[in-house]
């Protein structure tokens, strides 16, 4: 009886433009990041290929720090698999890097926190090569202050059932908020979110009651009794699913090279103040 060939469990640090996939999970007849992704594993490997990510981005939304893994043939070097694949992957989706983990390390269940930006372009003028990955919002000033004082208070273990779109297969709306930050530099203004988890839609849901804290349609104190006292039926509406990305996954120690994370979103956008490194670290 011939032994089973080793194996070797390996995590790739992936980036992708969402607009054109349906999300990140595997759906029927549309076309998902997981399908592309274990399509070329299974090109190389020869039989079918299970990859499992940190985070199921939702329709239209980036990624520039996702996370997956996937067992494969010990034979192949595991700092290999990055260049193979970015050989048979679309332009729409890159692997930054493959390492090798533990055998029960898992993507999803190994991960410590997630972290996303969105992202406004603010001035009037349009501009061609920032659009895929903003909202453009030029309508009127945003009260920057306003909305990072609303942010704070969702530091902490909340129920927020309120930015919880249904349908999301999950029985709670429990995160732990680790970081909140709202800044801005020029032409954009950045809202990032660190948590141990996201629930389905939480960001855009947040973003878009966020906005109209800015524009003086809302008090902060609104925006927090809105969450507090569940009242989804008030979230109205949500922000594009392009000015979102996933830029960062936790981990604990992290597998990746630190040059993994570097510059893995475009220059212009803004980066991480001291104060955000120093609370979600």
């Amino acid at each position: 009886m011939t032994s089973p060939l080793p194996h070797q469990r390996i995590a790739l640090l992936l980036q992708y433009w969402g607009r054109d996939f349906c999300g990140w999970q595997r759906q029927p007849r549309q076309r998902s990041v997981q399908e592309v992704l274990e399509q070329a594993l299974k090109d190389v490997i020869g039989a079918p290929v299970s990859l499992y990510g940190a985070g199921r981005t939702d329709t239209g939304v980036h990624a520039a720090g996702q996370v997956a893994h996937f067992d494969a043939p010990a034979h192949i070097p595991a700092d290999r698999w990055a260049a193979i694949l970015n050989q048979r992957l679309p332009g729409d989706v890159v692997v930054r890097e493959s390492v090798v983990v533990p055998a029960a390390w898992h993507a999803r269940f190994s991960a410590v926190w997630r972290r996303y930006r969105y992202t406004l372009y603010v001035e009037r003028q349009p501009n061609l090569f920032v659009a895929p990955f903003t909202w453009h919002y030029y309508y009127a000033p945003l009260d920057v202050a306003a909305m990072q004082a609303a942010l704070t208070p969702l530091l902490g273990r909340h129920h927020l059932a309120a930015f919880h779109r249904s349908n999301s297969g999950r029985d709670h709306s429990w995160v732990e908020v680790q970081g909140a930050e709202c800044i801005q530099a020029g032409a954009f203004v950045q809202i990032e979110v660190q948590a141990n988890a996201f629930l389905y839609g939480m960001m855009r849901l947040l973003v878009g009651m966020l906005v109209e804290v800015g524009r003086g349609w809302r008090s902060g104190e609104d925006f927090t009794a809105l969450w507090q006292q569940e009242r989804r039926q008030d979230v109205k509406y949500a922000a594009p699913a392009r000015g979102l990305s996933l830029i960062r996954v936790g981990y604990t120690p992290n597998p990746f090279q630190s040059h993994g994370w570097t510059w893995s979103m475009p220059t212009w956008t803004l980066p991480q103040s001291d104060a955000f490194t120093h609370c979600c670290a």
